[in-house]
């Protein structure tokens, strides 16, 4: 099994939370695999940036997540572990990058969000972090 090490953010914008929507039709969180040594806050930074043309800041980290899938092109199992980031951005404004294979995405409230995300370990992971973010502000 190849395993990744990689890094995100739940990037928080008042009691909005940045949703990205892959082209499976998942809704989930920026992401992206750690490489050459790179920092996994700064990773999570970049991919935050990349995918959706959000700049950030970190303040704190949100916990691990891991799963595992089959990959077609490897043809092998893959099991990839993320390191999380509760980040802020000062503005709602974002840019979906269809290059990177999302079709949808934007701010949603904290409300709509836990109802939108695919995965029940990223909700525990949103309201796990918006309860962080009301403790730390």
């Amino acid at each position: 099994m190849l395993v990744r090490n990689c890094a995100g953010g739940v990037v928080f914008c008042n009691d909005k939370v940045l949703l990205l929507k892959n082209e499976k039709g998942e809704w989930v969180f920026p992401k992206g695999v750690i490489r050459n040594g790179d920092l996994a806050n700064e990773v999570a930074l970049k991919r935050v940036f990349a995918e959706a043309g959000v700049k950030a800041e970190i303040v704190s980290t949100a916990g691990h997540t891991s799963y595992e899938f089959f990959s077609i092109t490897r043809q092998i199992p893959v099991c990839n572990k993320i390191i999380w980031f509760i980040m802020k951005s000062p503005s709602e404004d974002y840019k979906i990058n269809k290059e990177e294979n999302f079709i949808d995405g934007g701010f949603f409230h904290i409300d709509e969000a836990l109802k939108m995300v695919t995965y029940s370990q990223d909700k525990s992971l949103l309201h796990l972090s918006f309860n962080r973010l009301k403790e730390l502000a």
